[in-house]
C-alpha cells in the first residue's frame, strides 16, 4: 500500500483497546459530520482494530481509563477521515472493484499468501474479508482525493533544489552521507527502567517484519521531534554521527532497519533510505527533490484538512 495510507491508518489506530463492555452498551451517535453520523460502536470497532500488544495485555482498569482518555482525539481523527471521504464523492473521485482486487492481489503476493492464509489473517485481526474490501476501498479513496487536491500540486523547483544544496555544502561535501529515518525512545532516568523501553522497541520491530511501514511506525511511536515527519532525520554526514549509529549502518543496505540500539541519549531504530556519495549528484538532487515535496506535503494537507473543517458542519457528542 502507498506510504500515505499506511500512515493513515497507523494514526488512526494505534495504542488503544476496545473496554470489556462495549458489546452490551446501547449505540448512540456520538459524532455528526455534515450529514453523515459516527456511532459509538463504529469508533470502538475502529479503535479495537489495531490495539498494541502492551494494551491490550494491560490490567482491566488501566485499559479502561487508557481508552477513555483517548476516545475524543481518536474521534477527531475519525471526523478527518469522514471529511476526506465526503470531499472525494463530491469531486466524482471513485474506486473500482478492480482497484481492489488488483490491491489485494498485490499485498498477498508481497508476503507470499494464499487466499486461504490472507482471509485468516483477517480474522485474528477481528475484520471478516467484505470488511476489510471496504475499508481499504475507503484508504484507496482518501489516498486518491489527497493526491489530486495535494500531491499532484507540488511542483520542486531545481532553482529550489539548488538552494537547498547550497545552504547545506557543509553536508553534502568531503565524506559520505546517509539519509535516514529514526524511531526514538527517550533514556530513563532510572537504568534499571531500561526494559519497559526495551518491551516497546521489540513490539515496533515486531510490526515491522508483520509488515508495516518505518514512517507510519515512527509517527505512532518515536519520542523526538522527527515524529511528526515519519522519523525522517534528512541527510546526515558519517563523521558528525555517533560512533553507535557508524557501528550499525556499517552492516545495513539502503532500505534495512537496525536492531534497537543504545546511546547516551536514548534507544534507536533507524533505516536507511540512501546512502550517498559526494560525487553522485544527479542521486542527490533526485533525494533532495523528493525531501523538499515531503515537507511541503506536510503542510499542505494539514491546511487543507483545516479547510475542509472550517466549510463542514461538525457537531462532537462525546
Amino acid at each position: 500500500m502507498h506510504k500515505f495510507i499506511v500512515t493513515l491508518i497507523i494514526l488512526i489506530f494505534f495504542t488503544l483497546s476496545v473496554a470489556p463492555q462495549a458489546s452490551i452498551l446501547l449505540d448512540r451517535v456520538v459524532a455528526v459530520v455534515n450529514k453523515d453520523v459516527i456511532t459509538w460502536s463504529e469508533l470502538y470497532k475502529a479503535m479495537e482494530f489495531e490495539a498494541a500488544t502492551q494494551v491490550k495485555n494491560m490490567p482491566e482498569n488501566e485499559r479502561r481509563k487508557l481508552f477513555k482518555d483517548s476516545e475524543a482525539l481518536f474521534l477527531e481523527t475519525l471526523v478527518d477521515m469522514r471529511l476526506q471521504l465526503q470531499e472525494a464523492r463530491n469531486l466524482g473521485i471513485d474506486v473500482t472493484q478492480n482497484e481492489i482486487t488488483e490491491t489485494i492481489d498485490n499485498i498477498k503476493k508481497k508476503y507470499s499468501m494464499t487466499q486461504d492464509v490472507f482471509t485468516e489473517s483477517l480474522k485474528k485481526e477481528g475484520l471478516t474479508f467484505e470488511e476489510y474490501k471496504k475499508r481499504l476501498s475507503e484508504q484507496i479513496l482518501i489516498n486518491k482525493v489527497v493526491t489530486y487536491q495535494i500531491r499532484n500540486k507540488i511542483v520542486i523547483s531545481d532553482t529550489e533544489v539548488n538552494k537547498y544544496l547550497a545552504a547545506n555544502k557543509e553536508t553534502f561535501s568531503g565524506t559520505e552521507t546517509y539519509k535516514l529515518r529514526q524511531i526514538f525512545f527517550k533514556k530513563p532516568e532510572d537504568n534499571s527502567d531500561k526494559k519497559p523501553v526495551e518491551d516497546k522497541a521489540e513490539e515496533v520491530i515486531k510490526k515491522l517484519k508483520d509488515g508495516e511501514d518505518f514512517s507510519a511506525l515512527a509517527l505512532a511511536y518515536s519520542e523526538d521531534s522527527s515524529a511528526r515527519l515519519g522519523g525522517d532525520l534528512g541527510f546526515v554526514k558519517k563523521n558528525l554521527l555517533a560512533k553507535e549509529f557508524i557501528e550499525v549502518l556499517s552492516n545495513m543496505n539502503v532500505g534495512d532497519y537496525s536492531v534497537p540500539f543504545w546511546t547516551e541519549k536514548g534507544l534507536h531504530i533507524i533505516k536507511l533510505d540512501e546512502k550517498v556519495s559526494a560525487q553522485n549528484i544527479d542521486k542527490l538532487k533526485d533525494d533532495i527533490r523528493k525531501q523538499l515535496a515531503d515537507e511541503q506535503f506536510s503542510d499542505k494537507y494539514k491546511n487543507w484538512l483545516k479547510g475542509l473543517r472550517e466549510k463542514s458542519h461538525i457537531d462532537i457528542r462525546l
